[in-house]
């Protein structure tokens, strides 16, 4: 288990050392109470399954937020510190600047949602990439068939967001900026944990949209 986790059966100390390392990553700059409350109870699920390879490193988009603001984090959760700030895309169909829709299904050009964990690299159509494994029943589970990476982008920067008001778009996969790419992708990659967040009733829409 991490230096972080609380389990349901940890005592009062190592919740509020959760608690605490939630706040502090809030205010360096990270994700929101809310989305990281989610992606630690998503973590602690993939480590109680045993899936984890590779602990204390948790990446989290927040496709709540729009795209021209940075939604992506690298997480050192040993460390209680933000590795990695940066802009993600979206799918296309997912929505314009901000997100509204997701799916799991095939030939949706939508983004995925929930728990994921990182798988190996690989070059392809879209350069350096990192296949992601949904661990999510009916939400994220068909990730792998539809292809859905972690890849650089030239669309995704700070000068297409200003001249067009939003970022560039995939066809569902999270792209970043292709300078940072290679890099990140190789801290991840082979068995850390990613959770992507969509608001409330995001896995719910994502398992409608399937059928």
């Amino acid at each position: 288990m991490t230096a972080f986790a609380a389990s349901p059966s940890a005592g009062a100390n190592n919740m509020a050392a959760t608690s605490a390392l939630v706040s502090r990553l809030t205010g360096a700059g990270g994700p929101s109470h809310v989305v990281l409350d989610a992606a630690f109870a998503a973590y602690l699920s993939a480590a109680h399954r045993g899936v984890v390879l590779r602990e204390n490193l948790l990446t989290v988009i927040d496709y709540t937020r729009p795209s021209t603001e940075p939604r992506l984090w690298v997480l050192d959760l040993a460390a209680g510190r933000i590795l990695y700030r940066e802009l993600v895309a979206h799918g296309k169909a997912s929505g314009d600047n901000t997100t509204r829709a997701f799916s799991n299904a095939p030939g949706s050009l939508m983004s995925s949602v929930g728990l994921f964990l990182t798988d190996v690299s690989y070059v392809g159509r879209n350069g350096y990439s990192l296949r992601l494994r949904g661990l999510e029943a009916g939400v994220n589970d068909r990730a792998y068939e539809r292809a859905i990476v972690l890849h650089g982008a030239t669309y995704v920067s700070q000068a297409v967001a200003v001249r067009l008001g939003r970022l560039g778009r995939s066809w569902g996969c999270p792209a970043v900026r292709a300078d940072i790419a290679r890099p990140l992708i190789d801290l991840i990659k082979g068995g850390t944990v990613l959770y992507a967040y969509g608001g409330p009733d995001a896995e719910a829409q994502s398992r409608q949209s399937a059928h």
